[in-house]
């Protein structure tokens, strides 16, 4: 925490000591989400005037994160995904570049193990003996295995709807594991209300600040590789797609941004583009409408994309301030059209992706289709989970296996009539 200088309320604006408060503003209750500040000066002094690079892992950047000196990372190794060219798809899309940083390849399969590592340091500066999250999933599982990997206990809330591949993850690191008859916003609320009945350590996103200040490290990852594979680094990219539900990884994202920025290692901020399932459009809707995000209330949020299912995003605040500040978009995209970029991403590409990692890709291809993005843009998409999570959908998206007997003649035959 050392070059952590404050922590600002970001409705209201006051700023608190970093140990004055664990999680959220008091005055305005579970919605005062903190943002954390940092002393950039000190950060680039000890840093140097390059970005370490990406292969290290996301504690390569840990002037930039606010844990303490003493606690040690998890052994878990988190972040250093790849971050690779997709030229065969830019072309079909029509634009200039695009790239994919495929957090997919994180230890449990997904991006929120960037938050889950901050969470278990977190926990571990305070001797917390149990830590908890509701979720849909992907964090659960995040939390559940980087615990795992230095004998924390944690209980976990989840929606009872959950893909069975992430409740098995979660029962398999030992997590304890309730099953909510109800939405992710019920177990959000339910596991609040055991954070206060019992005292266990929260790591709930647009809740816990830290949560974000993990996420960031993504886009450190995305700059420095960037910077390795390309001589020009003053914009490497116009614009930054990530698919967005509770909304917290999007603002971890452009909190990355506004670090780089802040601490002179970018000098231009590209557009960021949350996309958002047609069934679970909650941000998209405030941002076209100019609604108080404070006061709209919840919507019923249904979508095949569970990771991005949210009625009321928690860090809603910060999500629309990241597209806001940055001339950016939310777009929509339909179950269908979900379903339908699995494939094509994986085969463009060869990165398999689950249901609202591939959110992101099917936000891409429409914002090529409608204009919003132009044949000049240089893109890069935040890949956020593996298509290992929910092979049920990705079922859902192509068409069947072709049986046959343990004889040549009936191979021959099936590509007879497929060439015919």
């Amino acid at each position: 925490m050392k070059h952590v200088t404050g922590l600002r309320c970001v409705i209201c604006g006051k700023v608190y000591q970093p140990d004055e408060l664990l999680y959220v503003c008091p005055d305005h209750g579970n919605e005062g989400i903190l943002d954390v500040e940092y002393d950039y000066a000190a950060i680039r002094a000890e840093i140097g005037e390059h970005l370490p690079a990406a292969s290290g892992g996301m504690f390569g950047y840990r002037p930039f994160l606010p844990v303490a000196e003493h606690v040690p990372a998890p052994p878990l190794v988190v972040g250093g995904t790849p971050l690779q060219e997709a030229p065969h798809l830019a072309q079909a899309a029509g634009v200039a570049e695009l790239w994919l940083k495929d957090d997919g390849r994180n230890p449990t399969a997904s991006l929120k193990d960037r938050a889950s590592a901050v969470a278990i340091m977190k926990a571990q500066e305070l001797g917390a003996e149990i830590v908890t999250t509701a979720s849909t999933g992907n964090a659960a599982a995040a939390l559940a295995g980087l615990a795992a990997s230095v004998g924390q206990k944690t209980v976990i809330f989840v929606p009872k709807s959950a893909p069975a591949a992430k409740i098995a993850q979660l029962l398999v690191y030992g997590a304890t594991v309730l099953l909510v008859e109800g939405t992710y916003d019920d177990a959000f609320d339910l596991c609040l209300a055991a954070t206060e009945k019992f005292g266990w350590y929260c790591r709930n996103t647009g809740y816990n600040p830290y949560m974000a200040e993990g996420k960031k490290t993504v886009t450190f990852e995305l700059y420095a590789q960037l910077r390795q594979q390309r001589t020009a680094v003053a914009s490497p990219i116009t614009h930054l797609f990530v698919s967005v539900g509770d909304g917290c990884i999007i603002s971890g994202v452009y909190k990355g941004v506004r670090d780089l920025v802040a601490a002179g290692y970018l000098a231009q901020m590209p557009k960021i583009v949350g996309v958002q399932a047609a069934g679970s459009a909650y941000l998209h809707d405030a941002w076209a409408n100019d609604e108080d995000v404070l006061t709209k209330p919840p919507i019923a949020a249904n979508t095949v994309a569970d990771s991005i299912s949210a009625g009321l995003p928690r860090d809603r605040i910060k999500a629309v301030t990241a597209v806001r500040q940055t001339s950016g978009a939310f777009i929509t995209v339909t179950d269908a059209q979900i379903l339908a970029a699995i494939p094509t991403l994986a085969q463009g590409s060869g990165v398999f992706a689950e249901p609202a990692s591939a959110a992101t890709y099917a936000g891409f291809l429409k914002a090529a289709q409608t204009g919003l993005i132009g044949p000049d843009a240089r893109v890069a998409l935040i890949l956020t989970g593996n298509g290992l999570k929910d092979v049920q959908s990705a079922m859902k998206s192509v068409g069947q296996a072709v049986t046959v007997p343990a004889d040549i003649t009936a191979v021959e035959r099936v590509f007879n009539k497929t060439l015919a």
